[in-house]
């Protein structure tokens, strides 16, 4: 009897992902009035995976694009200070001032040479985290800005990357309100996706190559170079 109840609650389960997984068809562009505002949060993963994000932020509109989250790694204190100078960059070009925008620090899943015994820990620590800026935060401030954590999540390639997209797939499970999921797999990756590209492919709403050639097999798009 026990048997056949789990084996229910997981065929459940099963099913409840199978119907929340996106689909394999193009995506249909979502069509927004002029005026309408869109809440973006980026992760900027350190080093050269934040130099692209951010090269990709600075195309956007800020007045329309907002507010914006930007996910930072604990102890990256180089991205943070760039997030500050993109800010005060696109305020002074603008005639009006730039909407709200907020910084969040999560955990890194695996820090660089980490010792794969103690990995575990640390992941764990960084899906507390992001379930809680993702699900609870968002929950708690119902009826305020902050009720929906952000319309569009811009991934770029490092292993936190993967977490930030498990704590949106929890929002989706439940039926919580969940943002769509864009990938953009790194500049640097020319012969072969990153391993963060090849877990999050079949994951998230939209992938996006810019070397045409690893699009080879599975789902995705190219735009050519982008940052």
């Amino acid at each position: 009897m026990l048997a056949a109840f789990l084996a229910l609650i997981l065929l459940l389960v099963s099913w409840r992902i199978y119907l929340i997984l996106p689909s394999n068809r193009p995506p249909t562009p979502e069509i927004r009035q002029k005026r309408e505002t869109c809440s973006l949060a980026i992760f900027l993963g350190s080093g050269g995976h934040t130099t692209e994000a951010l090269k990709l932020l600075s195309a956007l509109d800020f007045q329309r694009y907002s507010p914006r989250t930007y996910i930072i790694s604990e102890g990256d204190h180089l991205s943070a200070q760039k997030v500050i100078q993109l800010e005060a960059l696109k305020s002074s070009r603008s005639l009006q001032k730039n909407a709200q925008s907020r910084t969040i620090i999560v955990p890194r899943a695996r820090r660089v040479h980490q010792s794969l015994l103690t990995t575990p820990a640390t992941a764990l620590s960084s899906i507390i985290a992001s379930v809680y800026y993702v699900t609870i935060q968002p929950a708690l401030s119902k009826g305020s800005k902050t009720s929906v954590f952000s319309d569009v999540l811009l991934l770029n390639g490092p292993g936190t990357c993967f977490i930030l997209c498990l704590a949106v797939y929890l929002n989706k499970f439940l039926g919580l309100p969940a943002p769509k999921i864009i990938y953009v797999e790194s500049f640097a990756r020319v012969q072969s996706l990153s391993l963060s590209g090849k877990l999050l492919r079949p994951l998230v709403d939209r992938f996006i190559v810019q070397w045409p050639h690893l699009l080879s097999r599975g789902r995705g798009e190219c735009h050519g170079w982008l940052v």
